[in-house]
């Protein structure tokens, strides 16, 4: 049995792994913190369970697609629940709107904010239901390695309803008027690297996933998909090795032949980095099996990073949903100072997840847990308590004002998390939160390759390489590198 290593157990890196020991591989996972998950993770305080990161739960055929390769199903891991409402969003303290889960209830109320809307709605999410499935079960799964990738038929002959060279504001434009109805259809953009100006239209398929397919939550919190992710992965005989960080990756003749890890040498025929690809490249190899150059590195647009807020109430919040938008400022002030000029954000709008409305075992009785996250740009310094404070004071004091309640006064626990943990817990480049931005230069065969030209059997996954941000693309790209890797080792195997 060929030994491969992992780097990184986050989605991508267990994905990767677990594809790989199914197909008669001996594989193990190095990962650095003491727990899988990466930006995934969980910790747990004074009775109150905290998922770290990633908290909606789209796209569910990615999840169900990605355990039934194994002859498994969602539900053999974990309990899915829809949410309804799917979430809710704080325009001002008298204008707050619950978005309905389902198709139906929400053309009607798209119909009653907007008169025609409806047909209107009907017809965009007909669009970008064509756009999903093009995109997100079809180039999703290409490795981005070949341009030969791109000249499918079926992409070619649809490629003006994919809308790649017009922006999704203006597409969106083109449908409806109400500035409210806009900015709720341009909100599930707003973390893949660019303004609503200048994300390509393609990314109304995040409309579909969001609106149709619909808004889940896994019972006990998103690391129950973790869990289950991993419990898998053991099951086809992978090992994970925690506290355990790569401290360089050992290269003869262009080929890695081992890995030093906690000052021991490990030999390995194959490696796949789910680390930060930046980090892997830049500082784990040497400096001649490097593909890209500083500068290269330097001239990707990245998704955001973010400030995060975990909080123990000591009593029950009234007003606030499981997901809650605050959408109570400039929605294109806040996109600018992001992407276009980078700078800390004067009135941000942010995200409000408090999950104990749905689930009463991430709380103790009678509490809430909430989760706050900011979007801000990457790679800004001087994330130092100071700021933290003065975001924290911004926000709590706009939600208080918002649901009409104190908070202050009741919490019971507090944690920040910003850029220099993200650059801490996961060697993340300039601090990013989410990846690289899926912009027009930096999509398919324009992200950062998975394989590296200069060594034979290196390869990359996660949110820098293709097919980019977020949970499911990162399942995905893990799938994705593990079959890249066994057809090269076929093809070897074959001379």
């Amino acid at each position: 049995m060929k030994k491969i290593a992992v780097i990184g157990a986050g989605f991508s890196g267990i994905a990767a792994a677990t594809t790989l020991a199914a197909n008669g591989y001996d594989v193990t996972v190095y990962e650095k913190n003491s727990s899988p998950g990466g930006r995934a993770r969980k910790f747990e305080v004074e009775g109150f369970l905290f998922d770290m990161g990633p908290s909606w739960y789209w796209m569910p055929n990615v999840f169900e697609k990605y355990f039934a390769a194994f002859g498994k199903a969602v539900s053999d891991y974990y309990e899915l629940e829809r949410l309804s409402p799917s979430y809710r969003v704080f325009f001002s303290k008298q204008e707050i709107w619950d978005i309905p889960s389902g198709r139906n209830e929400l053309i009607d109320f798209f119909e009653e904010k907007e008169k025609g809307s409806a047909k209107q709605l009907a017809r965009f999410l007909e669009e970008a239901e064509y756009k999903y499935k093009v995109g997100m079960e079809e180039l999703v799964y290409n490795p981005g390695i070949s341009i030969r990738e791109l000249f499918d038929f079926k992409l070619i002959k649809g490629i003006f309803k994919l809308h790649v060279f017009q922006s999704i504001r203006s597409y969106i434009s083109k449908y409806f008027k109400s500035p409210q109805l806009i900015q709720i259809l341009e909100f599930p953009v707003l973390f893949l690297g660019a303004s609503p100006a200048n994300t390509p239209a393609l990314y109304s398929l995040m409309n579909y996933a969001d609106m149709v397919l619909g808004t889940w939550y896994p019972k006990g919190g998103m690391y129950k998909v973790v869990e289950g992710m991993v419990a898998l992965a053991e099951e086809k005989g992978v090992r994970f090795v925690y506290n355990s960080t790569v401290q360089s990756v050992n290269i003869n003749k262009a080929q890695v032949n081992s890995l030093t890890v906690n000052n021991q040498q490990i030999f390995i025929d194959y490696l796949v980095a789910g680390a930060d690809y930046h980090h892997v490249e830049q500082e784990l190899l040497p400096l001649v099996y490097r593909h890209y150059t500083p500068a290269y590195w330097q001239e990707r647009k990245l998704a955001p990073s973010s400030i995060i807020f975990y909080l123990g109430i000591n009593k029950r919040i009234d007003n606030l949903n499981h997901h809650n938008l605050f959408f109570d400022e400039d929605f294109d002030k806040h996109a600018e100072e992001i992407y276009n000029n980078p700078q800390w954000p004067g009135q941000p709008l942010f995200y409000v997840c408090c999950p104990s409305k749905s689930d009463n075992t991430v709380a103790p009785e009678g509490s809430e847990n909430i989760f706050i996250l900011i979007p801000v740009a990457a790679g800004l310094e001087g994330d130092e308590e100071s700021i933290r404070e003065k975001y924290f004071k911004n926000v709590i004091e706009r939600i208080e004002k918002l649901t009409n309640q104190n908070i202050s006064e009741h919490i019971v626990y507090k944690r920040s998390y910003a850029h220099s943990n993200f650059i801490m817990d996961y060697n993340a480049f300039k601090g990013n939160a989410y990846g690289l931005a899926n912009t027009i230069m930096q999509t398919a065969n324009l992200k950062p390759s998975m394989i590296n030209k200069k060594v034979t059997n290196l390869f990359y996954t996660g949110q820098l390489t293709v097919p980019g941000p977020g949970v499911p693309p990162s399942l995905i790209s893990g799938q994705v590198v593990a079959n890249t890797l066994m057809e090269q080792d076929k093809k070897y195997n074959n001379i």
